[in-house]
């Protein structure tokens, strides 16, 4: 494992209404290796060299201890959005675990997004948290055909396995549901795909399910996604597709949008799973007293 220099681990508070309830961000590792040919991470503008070699920051826990004991306003503190906590070094390391039970021990919350279901793991670490703050786990499933997750996402769980991993976490009281994110065009958006999701998720005890029906390309992430629909789907022209839709696009739409969010919606209200922030935010906090609400 390769250490890289860090002077904070946290980001600055922010009122956590806008995006799950979060107010602080954590990052503990820097780049990915799940491979997944869609990830917006490895656009140029987030200056992230070397994005597919994970690298661990130094001095994380410490750096970690000394932010949370000095902090004024506890919250919720998510990780997961630029590199996943749970990457395969995290079995050995368990920098994200240390993490979590520095977070239980100074009365924070946590939001964690993840594609792995090495977070099993940490169900006991999570179930503390809980016990002073709100915890949401997030896991990502973007198809429900293993098949293709394979190629798309090729060094991660398969969704199969990441549906086992929210119905163990939903088994221990863990607030958990999926990012059905991004929904990938002419691969991801068929109504058999996105039905077939939101099933999934009820037999897994799913709370709630926070979708894009697209997907958002720029910079080098487009060329990259480009030529791996080309090598990976050999003779379907996908990529001549996304250009004559799309053209230079950052935010590239699902075809039959409004079509799709009605059907997603429809089976969401019909098997009692959560799809609005508000209410999903509002959900993870239920049963934390007034006052203690009030600091997150």
């Amino acid at each position: 494992m390769e250490y890289i220099p860090a002077k904070t681990i946290l980001s600055g508070w922010r009122p956590g209404s806008d995006w799950f309830g979060i107010n602080y961000n954590m990052n503990l590792y820097r780049g990915c290796c799940h491979g997944c040919i869609y990830c917006d991470s490895r656009s140029d503008c987030y200056g992230n060299d070397r994005f597919d070699t994970v690298r661990a920051k130094e001095n994380a826990l410490f750096l970690l201890r000394g932010e949370l004991r000095r902090k004024v306003k506890t919250g919720v503190v998510g990780t997961g959005a630029m590199s996943d906590p749970y990457n395969p070094f995290e079995r050995e390391l368990m920098l994200t675990r240390h993490a979590l039970e520095l977070l239980a021990a100074y009365g924070f919350g946590a939001a964690i997004a993840t594609k792995s279901e090495l977070i099993e793991r940490d169900i006991d670490v999570l179930q503390e948290v809980a016990q002073a703050a709100p915890v949401l786990c997030k896991v990502t499933v973007t198809t429900a055909d293993d098949a293709l997750c394979r190629k798309i996402e090729p060094h991660v769980s398969v969704s199969s396995r990441r549906f086992e991993a929210v119905a163990r976490l939903s088994q221990a009281g863990i607030f958990t549901g999926l990012l059905m994110m991004p929904v990938l065009p002419f691969l991801e958006d068929s109504p058999e795909n996105i039905l077939g999701i939101v099933r999934r998720a009820k037999e897994a005890g799913a709370r709630f399910i926070y979708p894009a029906l697209g997907m958002t390309l720029r910079q080098n992430q487009r060329d990259w996604y480009f030529e791996k629909l080309e090598a990976l789907f050999p003779g379907e022209n996908l990529a001549e597709r996304y250009r004559r839709r799309y053209g230079g696009s950052y935010e590239c739409r699902c075809p039959g949008l409004p079509a799709l969010w009605k059907l997603f919606s429809e089976e969401c209200n019909r098997l009692g799973i959560l799809y609005q922030m508000k209410d999903i935010v509002r959900a993870s906090r239920a049963g934390y007293a007034a006052e203690q609400t009030s600091l997150f």
